[in-house]
């Protein structure tokens, strides 16, 4: 049987063969032989049926799984000759080449791409400089007077006057769609934030400048996209009432209002919330640095400077990722033309193998450098920042994790959490931190 294992590069193979029929053969009557021995077929007891009959029953079926079984050999076989551990490939091995000859023999070809080995050098010393942030004196100020408007209770206005931009109106309404009250589209005494844009479109605008007891008619559309199916992108008339206007009144910026703030802090006071809102700026502020600035101008040093052999089949997928979200943007003109023209297909894919590659690169530098820092970022720690943000966004938690991981999301958001972590602490260490 024709062998022959060769290495690419660092980071891909090829093993060729050729399969002889005798050795496929011999595979099959060792599956045939082990398949009698638990095979019930009518006429014969279990465990004593005759391989000539399991063979002329299964035939097509056992000549398949010989087959299947003697290229696995040869996958080990080649890899163990190319000094490839099983836990150093990536993906799955290509069958590029499956040629079944006139004489039974079968010519193969099999692909297969490997983590790539590769020297960081002196990473440290491509480190951007990084710059202490501070936070401006106004946006302080104007953090603690959203927290404190943030946390004010609803107030009715002292004086009558006209609905204005940001207030609370008080009102009553009915949707009516072609005369016929729709269900959901009534509420009593609803505290409507004017501005919002919680509202329909076009209704908010149409609150602005109504008095105390007034009653109108807002006509809106429903967006096209709405989620009920049977008000989607209908014209609908709601009978609206004003009773009243309500604002919120912002808290004194004093010890009283720190001590809300921070009821687990021993006497708190507001040099106490001022120090903390600035602390927790800082840190958004350095984040935002950290993941804008700096981020890409180090991994585009490294990308640069770091040079080896990237697995075509990675490569690859990364491409067909690209190219698939290029397409949904693409009209349905643009997309046939695409399907009739082949050519037009690989020269997108040409177009897009640049970025591709460096992507990958980049990913598996981050990787190494993970592993030259010691960080780790554990199942655990992806559930968790997967439940808050869910939380945030007031979803629930396991819904969107089971959606994460049906949709195969979890190993990306693994990645990118090892790689802030570990830019992160190197852009730390570079401060002085």
């Amino acid at each position: 049987m024709e062998f022959n294992a060769k290495r690419v590069d660092e980071a891909n193979a090829e093993i060729t063969a050729t399969m002889s029929k005798a050795t496929i053969d011999a595979k099959m009557d060792k599956i045939a032989k082990e398949a009698a021995k638990t095979m019930n077929i009518q006429g014969f007891r279990k465990g004593k049926v005759p391989v000539n009959v399991v063979k002329a029953r299964y035939g097509e079926k056992l000549s398949e799984d010989a087959a299947n079984e003697v290229l696995r050999d040869l996958l080990q076989e080649g890899l163990a000759k190319l000094e490839i551990a099983n836990d150093e490939l990536i993906g799955e091995p290509g069958v590029s080449k499956f040629d079944k000859k006139d004489n039974g023999d079968i010519d193969v070809e099999v692909k297969v791409s490997s983590k790539p080995k590769f020297d960081l050098g002196d990473y440290k010393s491509l480190i951007p400089a990084v710059k202490e942030k501070k936070v401006a004196k106004k946006d302080l100020t104007e953090r603690l007077e959203n927290l404190a408007k943030g946390s004010a209770p609803l107030e009715k206005i002292k004086r009558k006057r006209m609905v204005k931009e940001g207030d609370f109106a008080v009102i009553d309404f009915e949707g009516f769609v072609d005369g016929v009250a729709f269900e959901g589209g009534k509420a009593e005494k609803y505290a409507l934030e004017v501005g919002s844009n919680s509202f329909i479109p076009g209704f908010e605008e149409q609150v602005l400048g109504m008095k105390y007891d007034e009653q109108k008619d807002i006509v809106v559309t429903f967006p096209e996209t709405y989620q009920a199916k049977n008000l989607a992108g209908k014209e609908a008339t709601f009978k609206v009432t004003l009773h009243e206007i309500q604002e919120k009144v912002a808290a004194e910026l004093d010890d009283e209002f720190a001590k809300k703030m921070l009821p687990n802090e021993e006497d708190a006071t507001i040099d106490t919330l001022k120090a903390k809102i600035e602390e927790q700026m800082k840190t958004e502020l350095m984040f935002s640095y950290y993941r804008e600035e700096l981020k890409p101008e180090y991994l585009d040093k490294l990308v640069e400077k770091i040079n080896f052999a990237l697995p075509t089949s990675v490569v690859e997928q990364e491409v067909n990722y690209a190219l698939n979200n290029k397409v949904r943007t693409m009209t349905e003109e643009e997309i046939k033309e695409l399907q009739e023209n082949a050519e037009k297909v690989e020269a997108i894919r040409d177009e897009l193998k640049a970025d591709a590659e460096t992507s990958v690169k980049a990913t598996f530098i981050v990787d190494a450098l993970a592993a030259a820092e010691g960080v780790e970022v554990n199942d655990q720690e992806v559930t968790q920042v997967i439940y808050y943000e869910a939380m945030q966004n007031g979803q629930n938690p396991q819904d969107v994790l089971k959606q994460y991981q049906d949709a195969g999301y979890m190993p990306a958001i693994k990645m990118s959490m090892i790689e802030d972590k570990v830019l992160n602490k190197l852009f730390d260490e570079k401060l002085g931190k």
